[in-house]
């Protein structure tokens, strides 16, 4: 059956071990955390974050560089129906437009970023997860993971990025296709997605083993576990 399974893991490079050190000292020093919490309803700031009109770029210190040929989204695990998308196969899901807020843990906010890709509920429609279904991991092709519970991705505002700002997504912010899921800090916007495995019950992700929250409500300061 197509997807029935995760594909193994891809071969990638050295990750910048620095950059995971310092990020997993932030972790054990509760780095930038103000001790607030903020309404989405009221305040588009999240609290301690500053607005930037940079994109910050931020990875492991690998940056996949896939052809279209190349890439190719499969699904597993808690669903009826397991799928394998080519490039032409996501392009021919319907294509829809969003504008939205981005916030990462690192305490950077970027407003108004324009984006066109594919519905994450058109992704839920065609594999229709099990009744067990509860959460779901996410993997890309630098190696990276992270989890997300399935009611934070069974959202209007979720989806799978292609285009950024007019312009197919680069590189080095995750194209050919990266997920968005705007009301997280943005690490759990995986970029160069490849494969989203279906569970019944939550694991950490690459950073959440390393002291990030498992969920990461920007609003409620859910940086560190």
């Amino acid at each position: 059956m197509i997807g029935d399974k995760p594909p193994e893991d891809p071969p990638h490079g050295d990750v910048n071990a620095k950059l995971i050190r310092t990020k997993e000292k932030w972790a054990d020093e509760g780095r930038a955390l103000t001790g607030t919490t903020a309404d989405p309803r009221v305040d588009r700031r999240p609290p301690g974050q500053r607005i930037t009109q940079d994109f910050p770029v931020l990875d492991l210190g690998i940056q996949p560089n896939l052809s279209l040929k190349e890439w190719s989204l499969s699904v597993a695990g808690q669903v009826a129906h397991p799928l394998k998308w080519s490039w032409d196969e996501f392009m021919g899901q319907t294509q829809v437009s969003y504008l939205n807020d981005i916030h990462c843990v690192t305490t950077w906010s970027r407003y108004d970023n324009g984006w066109v890709g594919v519905a994450m509920r058109t992704l839920l429609e065609q594999v229709k997860p099990l009744p067990s279904a509860k959460f779901l991991m996410v993997k890309s092709y630098d190696g990276y993971s992270t989890n997300i519970p399935l009611a934070d991705v069974d959202r209007d505002d979720v989806f799978l990025a292609h285009t950024w700002q007019g312009k197919p997504l680069d590189r080095e912010h995750g194209g050919p296709v990266r997920l968005v899921v705007p009301h997280l800090y943005f690490w759990k916007s995986a970029k160069w997605i490849r494969h989203i495995t279906f569970m019944d019950r939550d694991q950490p992700g690459y950073w959440e083993a390393r002291g990030y929250h498992m969920r990461g409500n920007p609003w409620k300061e859910e940086r560190y576990g």
